[in-house]
């Protein structure tokens, strides 16, 4: 039996599941997300908590119903509390700043790159001191996680001396380089 798979998820106040087979749909003070989970899982609630059982011990059904109870968790957490990842800019004239709700890079290239981002993430550049950061706030664990790699895919951080964009407290390793005489 998975272990993630068969741990129950609580339901917290202010948040309704509704379930229609496979088709989860879950509303909190947040907003509303919605998914379609594969047929080789049951999904079943019992006051206030959601059970996810697999129909069979087939391969694809047991590596599907870990998955599934994490998506609903992910669902549940997403709209109550949110997700929230940090990125940090680090390099000599690297900035960034917001137009609208368009997210405008200046790290290095001829031309400042803009990153448009989708419907249900915000996006936000607090004026701090050292190591500007850019906040990206959402209730879908997926579409934060994946808006987060691409700001970062613009300029990932170099090897040599770190420049670029990191995850806030990401670990880079660097090189040595060449020894000099």
């Amino acid at each position: 039996m998975s272990r993630i798979g068969k741990r129950p998820i609580p339901i917290p106040d202010k948040v309704s599941i509704t379930l229609d087979g496979q088709h989860v749909a879950v509303k909190g003070p947040k907003g509303q997300l919605e998914r379609t989970l594969p047929p080789e899982v049951v999904i079943t609630q019992e006051d206030n908590t959601i059970f996810v059982k697999r129909r069979n011990e087939s391969r694809l059904a047991r590596q599907r119903h870990g998955l599934s109870r994490t998506l609903i968790a992910n669902m549940v957490v997403g709209v109550s509390q949110g997700f929230v990842k940090r990125l940090q800019i680090q390099g000599v004239g690297y900035r960034a700043q917001m137009q609208g709700k368009t997210l405008v890079l200046n790290v290095g290239y001829s031309n400042p790159v803009e990153i448009e981002p989708p419907e249900d993430v915000q996006l936000e550049v607090p004026k701090e001191g050292r190591g500007l950061s850019v906040i990206i706030n959402g209730i879908n664990k997926e579409v934060v996680g994946d808006t987060a790699a691409k700001i970062r895919a613009v300029r990932p951080p170099e090897v040599y001396k770190g420049k670029g964009i990191r995850y806030l407290n990401e670990e880079i390793r660097l090189k040595a380089g060449k020894a000099g005489k």
